[in-house]
C-alpha cells in the first residue's frame, strides 16, 4: 500500500467530531458575555472636546451609542438615572506623516491620532469602573494620487476605532 492511501485511511479512520471537555477560566475563550449583566443602561452625555477640531465630540458620542447597542447587552440613555454613566474628552488630534514620495517629497500616507480621557462609574455609588488617562487611536490615510482620501476619511476611521476599542475597554475584568 502506499503512503497517499495509508494517510487517506488514517484520516477516514478520524472521528468526524471533536468533542472539548469544559473548563472555566480558559485564557482566550468565553461562552457567556464579558460585559457586566448587571448592568442594563449607559447614561452617555456628548463628550467634551478641548482641541480645535470642532465636531469630533458629537462623532464620537454618536459611535460610542452605535457600539453600545451593537456589541454589548446595555442600552444607552439621555436619562440620568441610567446604572451607569461613561463621560469622557477629545483632548488632542494630530497628523503624523508615515510615508512621502521619494521623487517628489510629497506626503502618501498620514495618520490620524486622537487622544481622549474617560471616566466609567456606577451611577448609584459613583465607583469608578473604568477609567483612562491619555487614550490614543491612530489611523492611516492616504491624502494624495489613487486613493486622494480627505482628513475627514482619516478623523471618521479614528473615531470609529476609537469607539470599538473605548467600548472594549469597558469589559468586565476576565
Amino acid at each position: 500500500m502506499t503512503r497517499a492511501v495509508s494517510a487517506l485511511l488514517l484520516v477516514a479512520a478520524l472521528p468526524l467530531s471533536v468533542t472539548v471537555p469544559m473548563m472555566s477560566g480558559c485564557a482566550g475563550y468565553a461562552l457567556e458575555s464579558s460585559f457586566d449583566t448587571d448592568i442594563e443602561t449607559v447614561y452617555l452625555p456628548l463628550f467634551d472636546n478641548t482641541t480645535f477640531n470642532y465636531g469630533l465630540e458629537a462623532q464620537l458620542t454618536e459611535a460610542l451609542a452605535k457600539e453600545i447597542h451593537r456589541t454589548t447587552p446595555w442600552r444607552v440613555t439621555s436619562d440620568r438615572g441610567a446604572d451607569t454613566e461613561l463621560r469622557g474628552a477629545i483632548t488632542r488630534v494630530d497628523k503624523r506623516e508615515l510615508s512621502t514620495d521619494s521623487v517628489s517629497g510629497l506626503v502618501q500616507e498620514l495618520a490620524t491620532i486622537i487622544t481622549v480621557t474617560f471616566d466609567w462609574t456606577d451611577a448609584e455609588t459613583g465607583e469608578v469602573l473604568v477609567a483612562r488617562r491619555g487614550f490614543t487611536v491612530a489611523e492611516p490615510y492616504a491624502p494624495l494620487r489613487g486613493a486622494q482620501e480627505r482628513p475627514e476619511t482619516g478623523e471618521a476611521s479614528a473615531i470609529d476605532r476609537l469607539a470599538r476599542d473605548i467600548v472594549a475597554e469597558l469589559r468586565s475584568d476576565w
